[in-house]
């Protein structure tokens, strides 16, 4: 007699489980716990076998009998639906491993973090893999330029020009990552180079002016925040390093001694590892600095945790509530500072300048023989930045260009050293 709803809900557990059948081989089995179980009898060669097609009612009536309608179809056809089945769900938790979402993640995981990559690479990557939610779903295998390029004009059409072009770098290293694991056949996003809008240039914001950075200076040394945040700020202009370099250096790092600090490679935008001079100024700001979070850790730890380090966006915080907005200063921007003015003088070799900037040399020999060259003209050129800061931050006059004989143009005089220079 072929079931009705009323019927199935009416059906009431026993101490051991009992069948019900309903047609051409439908039945649910009835368990002493309450569940109600549907299955599928059927003959294949000459052998009776049987199916579970789910659980009642989540598999409501009609759904179950088109189970066992598609089952029946398999053994007219000399397949068997158990076998069948199971080998769906294979294909279907193989497509599962071979989604983007999934190739990516492993890409990020495995290969990235494998290579020594700075933590925040990854998280970079996975901001970007979290841009691009439309190819999560799909197999990579399965994945066209079309889609890769639909991606990216969403982000594009928010006006992240620079965002969508980063997405299809790392769109194409992640493809680069399943052909080499043999999950895809090509690289769907390298025929997309110039698909995208192409974002204006967008530099760091600085300071210029000699008498600007003073005023800077001089409102650092009066920051009334945090003063781990200040001595983040007092020392960066002097390092001529990355924000980030800076706010994740460790103690270890740091050899107070030697008045050196080497930041290791995967600190680095470039994976090299870097040294940098210090001058008598930082040294004595470290010092300052290691009372407060020395010995071991982060020099420069979070508020909240001595565990992470200072957050990326304190530096800028900080110029903001000074007044500086986000187009008149940043803390990059010190970089820039330093590699106009150090260059405006005139006193130092500009491959020593990019040296300290951690500038790549693109020649890979002429790179080598730099690092090894320049390192006493930088200690000298670090010691003759720190000085220039602190006239600088102290008052002093800076000499415009076409300045007196025996003034070089850039050079800071104090007041003082102007007056005798007159009375003379």
């Amino acid at each position: 007699m072929a079931f009705t709803d009323v019927a199935l809900r009416a059906l009431k557990p026993k101490e051991k489980p009992y069948k019900r059948a309903d047609e051409r081989g439908l039945y649910i089995e009835v368990m002493p716990n309450g569940s109600k179980l549907w299955r599928v009898k059927y003959h294949l060669h000459g052998v009776e076998k049987r199916q579970s097609l789910g659980r009642y009612p989540d598999v409501p009536l009609a759904e179950a009998r088109k189970l066992r309608d598609g089952a029946k179809a398999l053994v007219a056809a000399g397949k068997d639906p158990a076998i069948e089945r199971r080998q769906a769900r294979l294909v279907a938790a193989l497509a599962a491993e071979t989604t983007f979402v999934s190739v990516a993640r492993e890409f990020i995981e495995k290969k990235m973090a494998g290579e020594g990559r700075a933590q925040t690479t990854i998280d970079k990557a996975l901001w970007y893999l979290d841009q691009l939610k439309a190819l999560h779903p799909i197999p990579v295998g399965q994945i066209r330029p079309a889609d890769v390029l639909a991606a990216l004009k969403r982000i594009e059409a928010q006006g992240k020009y620079e965002t969508a072009r980063r997405c299809r770098a790392f769109v194409s290293r992640v493809f680069r990552h399943a052909v080499a694991t043999l999950r895809a056949e090509n690289d769907p996003a390298a025929v997309l180079r110039g698909a995208l809008q192409s974002p204006k240039p967008k530099h760091h914001a600085s300071l210029a002016k000699p008498e600007q950075v003073a005023r800077l200076l001089r409102a650092i040394d009066e920051y009334p925040g945090h003063l781990i945040t200040r001595l983040a700020m007092q020392i960066l202009p002097h390092v001529m390093a990355r924000p980030g370099e800076l706010r994740m250096a460790t103690w270890d790092e740091f050899n107070l001694e030697a008045a050196e600090w080497r930041i290791p490679p995967e600190r680095m935008k470039m994976r090299k590892p870097h040294m940098v001079p210090l001058s008598r100024q930082v040294v004595a700001y470290l010092r300052e600095l290691f009372a407060l979070t020395g010995p071991d850790g982060y020099a420069f730890p979070a508020f909240h945790t001595w565990k992470r380090p200072m957050s990326e966006n304190t530096m800028n915080q900080a110029l903001r509530r000074m007044g500086y907005s986000k187009d008149e200063m940043t803390a990059h921007g010190w970089r820039s500072t330093a590699s106009s003015l150090l260059n405006e003088c005139g006193k130092w070799n500009p491959d020593a300048i990019e040296r300290s900037l951690a500038h790549s040399d693109r020649n890979a020999i002429r790179g080598v023989y730099n690092r090894a060259s320049y390192w006493n003209e930088r200690v000298e050129m670090h010691q003759w930045w720190s000085d220039f800061l602190d006239r600088l931050r102290e008052g002093g006059e800076v000499l415009p260009y076409g300045s007196p004989p025996g003034e070089k143009a850039g050079n800071v005089v104090s007041l003082a050293d102007r007056r005798q220079r007159f009375r003379g």
